[in-house]
Formats: C-alpha cells, sequence, structure tokens
C-alpha cells in the first residue's frame, strides 16, 4: 500500500508535465522503483527438517531409521551383542558400558555413545522425553570420554573418522537435549534445574560467557533449522557447541543505551555442556568437580561457590552424588576456543543466521523502510539515529557505517557480514550503523549524525575513557560518504557565506531557530573519527541530480517540516537578510547532490582535520549500459571525474555498478585491508604513546578476564594485550 501511494502521487505528477520531461520522468520513476526493492527479500527460510550431521550415517531421516552404523555393529558382533541389541536394546547399551568401563576401548566408547544416541532419538519420537534426556546424557558423557579422557589418549586417532563422528555424536546429542528443555521452557541463563530421568538426576547449572546479561534473552532458536537466503555468505566454523539464535529482550526503558539496540535484536551464541556425573555414573564418566554452598533444589537457582574443570577420568564424586552439568553460553565474537580438560577446543560457531535471523524479523522491517527515508523524511525522523547489532564493547574500535540515498542499513549486511568472519577484524572492531531521513539535504543530514555521535559517547562513555571510540571509521556509501566526510572538516565562515553576506549576530528569531541554523551552517572536526572509507561518493555532485529529477524530486519527496518552518520563520524575520532562501526552504537530497549545488566548493576547499585519514573506492563499469552513454566512466549513477579525490591515501577502482559496488568482494577485501592498517597504525601510536619501563603486569581480573580466564581466549594471542594497550590498561 505504501509503494502503490508513493507510485500514484509520482505518475499524477507527471501527467501534469512538460513533454520534454515526461518520458524522463516515467523512466527515473521506474528505476527508482526497481532499486528501492519494494518487494521484501527474506533472509531466512525454514528447513523442513533440521540439519543434523548424522543424519546419514545413522539414516535418521529413513522411514526405518535411525539406525546404528555398520561400525558399532561390528563393534557388537565382536563382543557378541548383537542378539541382545535386537532383544532390548537397553540391557546392550549397560552391557557395553559395563564393558567400557573394564576395557579401555575406544571402538567400545564409540558405540555407547552412539547407540545411547539413536535410543534418544526413538525415545523422543515415542514422545518419551524423560527416556530421550537420558539417552542424550548418556551420549554427551560418553563422547566426551572418547574426546578428552586421560585412558583413551593412547588409543585415540583424530585422523580417524571417527574422531569426527564423536564430535558430531556430542554436539547432536547436546542440541536434541536442548531443544527438550526449550520445549519444557527449562533455559533459562543463571538458573540451576534438576532434571529427574526414568533412573537418574541431572543437576544444570547455566551460565553466560560474554558481555551479556542472564536475564538478557528472551528465548533462542538453533540455527540448523534455518537456511539462509539474500546474504551472499553462511560464516561457520567447526568444532564442539551448539550454534543457537539469542533473542533479546528489551531491557529497562529508563536506560538511554537501549535506543541504540534496535528492538527484537538477536545474538550468535554456542552452548556447550560440560558435566560431573559423580558416584551415580557407574560407568565412572567423571568429567568435572563442583564445590557446593548449599543443596540443589528442583528448579531454584543456586550458586556453586566453585567450578573447576577436571579430567574426564578423575573420580571426585560431588556432594550429593548427582550428576553435576554446566551449561555454558559463549560469545564466538569475543571467543573462538575453550579449554576442554587440557586441550585447546575450537567452538562450533554460526555468525550469519543470527544476523538474518534479525533481519527477517517483523521489528527490523518496521524500522527499515528506504523509501519512506526518502519521500517522507518526517516520518522518519522517529527512526533516525545509531544502532548496534552487539553489546558495546569500550575496548574495540568503531566502524560506523553510513547508507547512502533511497537506502537504510540494510545495505551493509553482506560487507558487515563479511568482515565480522575475519578473527583479526572482529576482535578489534565493533560495528555500528547509522539511518537518517535520506530524502533531506546531505548537509542536514551530517549535522544529526553530529549530534547523534555526541549523544551516544554522552550515553557510554561520558568521562572521554574509552580510547577506542577516539579512533572510530566512517565508511559512507554514495551520499553517506559525503555526511561522513563532513564529520572531518572545518568550513569556518564559508557555509555561513553560502546563504548570506551578514555576520551571525544580527540574525534575529528565537533562539532555537537561530542555533538550528547556525549549527547547521558551522562544521568543525570530530576529534573521535580518524578515518573516513567513501564508497561511489558524488564528491563533486552527481549529473544524474538533472532538472527533470530535481523537479520529480520536489513533486514527491516531502521536505522535514521542522526544517522547513525553521527556515520560513527567520527569512520572515529577517528581510533581506539571506541571498537565496531557497537552499534552505526548498532543497532536497537531489537538490544537495546536484553539481551545481554551492555547497560541493566549500566543502572541497574546506580544511581537513589533520590526524584523519580517507580512503577511496570508486565504482567504474568495464561494459557500462546503454542508457549510461558511450562515453559514461562511472559506476552508472556517479561519474569517476566526480568520485575521485586527491588527498586520499588509496583509491581502488572497483567494476560494479553503483549499487552493488559496497556489496562486491573486491571492496570488502579492500576495507578489511584498510581496517587492518587502522590497526597497525593505532598501535604503533599507542607504543610510542606508552612508557615502557612504567608499565606494570596485567592484573588477573581485567577487561572481563580475556586473558586471565583459563577456559576460553581469543584467536590470536596478542590481541588481548592489545586490547589492554589500546584501552590504557597497560601503565
Amino acid at each position: 500500500m505504501f509503494c502503490s501511494g508513493i507510485a500514484k502521487r509520482a505518475t499524477t505528477s507527471i501527467s501534469k508535465t512538460h513533454p520534454r520531461h515526461h518520458a524522463m520522468a516515467i523512466g527515473l520513476i521506474t528505476l527508482m522503483f526497481v532499486s528501492s526493492g519494494c518487494a521484501t527479500a527474506r533472509y531466512l527460510q525454514n528447513r523442513p527438517f533440521r540439519d543434523n550431521a548424522l543424519a546419514q550415517s545413522l539414516n535418521l531421516m529413513q522411514w526405518q531409521g535411525p539406525e546404528i552404523s555398520q561400525r558399532t555393529q561390528g563393534t557388537l558382533r565382536r563382543y557378541g551383542l548383537s542378539e541382545t541389541y535386537d532383544q532390548n536394546s537397553q540391557i546392550c547399551i549397560d552391557k557395553l558400558r559395563t564393558l567400557n568401563y573394564q576395557n579401555l576401548d575406544s571402538e567400545l566408547t564409540y558405540a555407547v555413545s552412539e547407540l545411547a544416541y539413536v535410543e534418544g532419538k526413538k525415545a523422543e519420537r515415542r514422545g518419551q522425553s524423560s527416556d530421550a534426556m537420558n539417552h542424550y546424557g548418556i551420549a554427551l558423557t560418553t563422547s566426551y570420554r572418547y574426546l578428552f579422557g586421560d585412558q583413551l589418549a593412547e588409543v585415540r586417532n583424530q585422523y580417524d573418522p571417527q574422531f569426527r563422528a564423536v564430535c558430531d555424536l556430542y554436539n547432536e546429542s547436546l542440541e536434541d537435549l536442548l531443544r527438550v528443555l526449550c520445549s519444557e521452557n527449562r533455559l533459562r541463563p543463571g538458573q540451576t534445574y534438576t532434571i529427574q530421568t526414568a533412573d537418574r538426576k541431572f543437576v544444570i547449572r547455566t551460565e553466560m560467557r560474554g558481555a551479556w546479561k542472564p536475564d538478557e534473552f528472551d528465548r533462542y532458536e538453533f540455527t540448523s533449522d534455518f537456511d539462509i537466503k539474500t546474504l551472499r555468505n553462511r560464516h561457520t566454523t567447526f568444532g564442539l557447541g551448539v550454534p543457537l539464535v539469542a533473542v533479546r529482550k528489551p531491557r529497562s526503558g529508563d536506560d538511554e543505551r537501549e535506543k541504540y539496540y534496535p528492538e527484537g535484536l538477536s545474538y550468535a551464541v554456542t552452548a556447550l555442556l560440560r558435566c560431573s556425573t559423580g558416584v551415580a555414573d557407574q560407568a565412572g564418566l567423571n568429567t568435572a568437580q563442583a564445590s557446593h554452598t548449599n543443596d540443589v533444589t528442583g528448579g531454584a537457582t543456586t550458586k556453586l561457590a566453585t567450578y573447576q574443570i577436571a579430567t574426564p577420568n578423575s573420580h571426585i564424586p560431588s556432594t550429593d552424588e548427582t550428576p553435576v552439568c554446566v551449561l555454558e553460553f559463549f560469545d564466538p565474537l569475543r571467543a573462538n576456543q575453550i579449554k576442554l580438560a587440557d586441550d585447546w577446543v575450537p567452538l562450533e560457531t554460526d555468525l550469519t543466521t543470527p544476523l538474518a535471523y534479525f533481519l527477517d524479523s517483523d521489528e527490523y522491517r518496521k524500522r527499515d523502510r528506504a523509501t519512506e527515508g526518502l519521500l517522507d523524511p518526517d516520518d522518519a525522523q522517529q527512526k533516525r539515529g545509531l544502532y548496534m547489532l552487539e553489546p558495546y564493547d569500550p575496548n574495540r574500535i568503531p566502524v560506523l557505517m553510513v547508507h547512502g540515498l533511497w537506502s537504510s542499513p540494510l545495505t551493509w549486511m553482506d560487507m558487515f557480514n563479511d568482515l565480522r568472519s575475519f578473527p583479526e577484524i572482529r576482535q578489534r572492531y565493533q560495528f555500528w550503523f547509522y539511518l537518517y531521513p535520506s530524502g533531506q539535504p546531505f548537509w542536514i543530514s551530517a549535522t544529526q549524525l553530529r549530534s547523534d555521535l555526541f549523544a551516544m559517547r554522552q550515553t557510554f562513555d561520558p568521562t572521554g575513557q574509552d580510547r577506542a571510540i577516539d579512533n572510530t571509521v566512517l565508511v559512507g556509501h554514495s551520499m553517506g560518504g559525503l555526511i561522513a566526510r563532513m564529520q572531518t572538516i572545518d568550513s569556518g565562515d564559508d557555509f555561513w557565506n553560502i546563504v548570506t553576506d551578514q555576520p551571525r549576530e544580527k540574525l534575529r528569531g528565537p533562539p532555537d531557530d537561530v542555533n538550528k541554523l547556525v549549527s547547521a551552517l558551522d562544521f568543525r572536526p570530530n576529534k573521535s573519527v580518524s578515518r573516513v572509507i567513501t564508497i561511489g561518493t558524488p564528491h563533486h555532485g552527481s549529473n544524474r541530480a538533472s532538472t527533470a529529477a530535481r523537479w520529480l524530486a520536489s513533486k514527491v519527496i516531502k521536505l522535514p517540516k521542522m526544517a522547513v518552518s525553521t527556515s520560513t520563520r527567520l527569512t520572515r524575520a529577517n528581510p533581506g537578510f539571506f541571498r537565496d532562501t531557497r537552499l534552505l526552504t526548498e532543497a532536497n537530497a537531489i537538490d544537495s547532490l546536484a553539481p551545481d549545488s554551492p555547497i560541493f566548493p566549500v566543502m572541497l576547499r574546506a580544511k581537513k582535520a589533520q590526524h584523519v585519514r580517507f580512503h577511496n573506492i570508486i565504482g567504474v563499469l568495464e561494459d557500462p549500459p546503454l542508457l549510461a552513454g558511450r562515453n559514461h566512466r562511472g559506476d552508472g549513477v556517479v561519474e569517476y571525474s566526480s568520485a575521485k579525490m586527491d588527498d586520499v591515501q588509496s583509491e581502488l577502482i572497483v567494476d560494479a555498478t553503483h549499487t552493488t559496488v559496497h556489496m562486491k568482494g573486491k571492496t570488502i577485501f579492500e576495507v578489511r585491508r584498510i581496517l587492518l592498517k587502522h590497526l597497525d597504525e593505532v598501535d604503533s601510536e599507542d607504543r610510542l604513546a606508552w612508557d615502557a619501563p612504567a608499565r606494570t603486569p596485567l592484573s588477573a581480573d581485567g577487561a572481563e578476564g580475556l586473558i586471565s580466564d583459563p577456559r576460553f581466549r581469543y584467536e590470536n594471542p596478542e590481541t588481548a594485550r592489545s586490547v589492554y594497550q589500546l584501552t590504557g590498561q597497560l601503565r
């Protein structure tokens, strides 16, 4: 309805045009609606059956399945248990577990885990959730022993396909156990639960391992339930654990930080379970020890004074002889390895599906309306602002992405998804996005961004101690590049002189109106911005902002009421004060991009902050379309001559259209290169800034334990130390 209403308004206006403009206007409207994507894209698709690494080997999807593998059948024949298994699978499992305890045989250990998992799937199909959880618990502890037990160290072979199969058994049995818990609403971080099955009792304590709060999430979804659509790449890693989508629950409305986290936001989480099987496990599969401050009661929150990871074969009974398990939720953006027993083990992760889940949510779709932002800036002002898709981190450098005309933060998702897949990038950077009404003149948006950046820092870093923010990188596409650049210039009186030759002191009117106009025409460099990357940006204006296009834009784009009313009141109160009031009362985004706009000469000659470094990426089509003209050298919208700048440290030409240049792999890899260069320079300056003899050793409890926590670490051993250096923790 919204798109059809806009089309009706536009075509009605076209019918009244001069014939010379009619054809051009119709073509422009067609191009606008094709590129705007009024048809909503889908980012996820539900799978009919969840992805399961054991589906083929255990015939999980076949009508006669699930079935144990040929290798496990061979083990049963070897120990004379084939008939026992056919007659009574539970008796067979019990005998196998007894044999496994008496014989250090990896084949027996594997067979116990696989049999338990298969019986768990059968029990779940019968609707017997208690039996299913019991078997999944056996599969978990047995597979853990296979992977980390000292008894099997001499015979365990990581080159044997069976080793990866055991990893899959651990992951899939954990996922199926979590699914049962989720279906019964038992999965709440920060809580401790007692789960009673048919023949045993489990105590599960949940813990968050990241920057989140225990009550921050509303629910969990499993990434294995979804296929990715629209986003070009799916970034995963292989290891142990279950990748989840953690859907964030909005916090208190009194917290000013909440406005920076969009509603319906979801994070990537990996769940992993460590168990202490204690005396209750007759197979001796003990993997951990726990000291209790009080007894664990069903459903009650209970704190354990210490939880110490031990070797899988150690037999240290818990005080109540009940298996004690800790279910941990790890943030894969902060750590990709954990320590199990004495080994560093990679986590199984999925960074893309949680992002796609958020983009596919109704909450995001209501907010992300590029056409509304173009045609109705006043309504879009309510959604304007900086947005964070992950928790604010004072130790990571912000990369703020600014979209262009008739666009939204959605345009950055392929670049964001790909950049975040590089460990060296996600360790040191956090990505923010700016949403603004793209139908208003870009200098108004630049003024608002300046204000929004100041408000953000007052909210998260009111004392100005977070040094990472002082190295902020801005990345702007198209008109967003102009908005980003304007954060770095010193305009002096040049902008003011465009509209009047009178001094500011003579301007009469309400103080708020005067302050708004003066602020919009007076730019000073933002000291927090130290690098700017522009992509497909018309630094000298765009020839596509032709007379016909500007005329059409004036018919369909509503001007911001507040800006227009402010300018109108001031022009009426100050007759003869302004040279040309059209710049204040009639200009929209298309007008502001015209090559003859008086803003561009001022921007080009304005002083730049000396500490800021600039980079430029330009789209140049090797085979331009006919509509662009045979002599066109550019991306189909922005000419190379307009996109080129001489004050940049680097320039890269990419064969791409204007609407896709920032999504190309070559562009994304170039942005990665620039960000790594930025890190080198930041770290180099930081090393010079600190006096080495004055530094003290790292404390054991700083920065959320990134160095001291023995259970997880950053991919690069130097990363945590670099983070400390960046934030001034080394003295």
